[in-house]
């Protein structure tokens, strides 16, 4: 009989490439999405009549319960967010009601209604904050400096508790930056190499970026903010293969995922523009408008764990990843 898995949030990067992962090991696939007058979601276009799709809100209880008691999954996947950190300051109440309190919505509603299942929840290398520290494993202590991180902190810690508290099969994720061609255009790897597609090709009406204002303005600048932040930065989609792998494993534990290394945001412009044949000095302007309020300090993803216990490492190196996404991006904006 076929496992039955529950991906909450599967019009996301990580919902969308998930649910690939999971039909092709043969899972009957439901996901989740809020109900909305827009009906395009392009991540998941491929999937329409191969997934049962839900209609369900992080902030609704009853509307999680209700799939839970519907569908009794053998495994559920929270990977439904506030997710962008710099939008967080703006909206704090929200972000801490999605991304803190929806997530131990989904973990009471599975307890109460079908404790059986096992559970994957999306944590954030952003817990982690500001620590001085060269890495990061699953030990290291918390220290979130941004609504988004704190948010996601506590969830992560209640996905513990009820771990420990219920004897639930319930993981923690703590995944560093991981991108794809499927990524939103308002983070800033997806902004650049969809800016060097635009501008490669003479984009006339490019698509907005986070401010609402064009993603390159006429004299085909690409406003950035402090090119100097660095992050660990891997594949989205081997990324998904270890959700599902901590979900396999024969006792339930967080797990770091990420590459042990990190790159500049400068580096990313400079691969990404060069792959097209230009000079990303040209074309990058740093500006304040998209400086953070607080910013977190380079910090790489200690993927040990992971690899000794689940067999998992990533295998796409960053270049290769940037030049992937703005080959996408040059097919996409013409």
């Amino acid at each position: 009989m076929a496992k039955r898995a529950l991906i909450i949030g599967v019009s996301s990067q990580d919902g969308s490439y998930l649910a690939d992962l999971l039909l092709e090991k043969n899972y009957e696939v439901i996901g989740t999405l809020r109900r909305s007058t827009n009906y395009i979601h392009e991540n998941i276009k491929h999937l329409y009549g191969k997934i049962n799709i839900e209609f369900a809100d992080l902030l609704d209880f009853e509307s999680i319960a209700r799939l839970i008691r519907k569908h009794k999954p053998d495994e559920v996947y929270n990977l439904a967010a506030q997710s962008v950190p710099a939008d967080s300051w703006n909206m704090p109440f929200y972000t801490a009601e999605i991304s803190g309190v929806g997530p131990v919505r989904v973990l009471e509603a599975i307890r109460q209604f079908h404790p059986e299942s096992k559970v994957y929840q999306a944590t954030t290398r952003e817990i982690f904050g500001n620590i001085e520290a060269d890495s990061a494993n699953e030990e290291t202590k918390f220290d979130a400096n941004n609504p988004y991180g704190i948010a996601k902190a506590y969830a992560h810690m209640m996905t513990r508790c009820y771990r420990e508290s219920y004897d639930m099969f319930t993981c923690g994720g703590i995944l560093f930056n991981h991108e794809s061609e499927r990524r939103g255009l308002i983070f800033v790897s997806r902004k650049v190499t969809a800016g060097v597609a635009c501008i490669k090709n003479k984009v006339k009406n490019p698509p907005m970026n986070e401010a609402g204002e064009p993603l390159i303005t006429k004299d085909f600048k690409l406003h950035m903010g402090d090119l100097t932040t660095k992050r660990d930065w891997g594949y989205a989609k081997e990324y998904v293969e270890a959700m599902h792998l901590m979900l396999q494993h024969d006792k339930p534990m967080d797990y770091v995922i990420g590459t042990n290394t990190t790159h500049t945001i400068e580096e990313l412009c400079k691969i990404a523009f060069e792959h097209v044949g230009l000079d990303y000095k040209d074309h990058v302007v740093s500006s304040q408008t998209f400086f953070r309020p607080t910013e977190i300090k380079p910090l790489k993803g200690d993927y040990s764990r992971a690899k000794k216990e689940l067999g998992w490492k990533p295998k796409t190196s960053f270049e290769d990843l940037i030049k992937l996404m703005v080959d996408s991006d040059l097919e996409k904006f013409k």
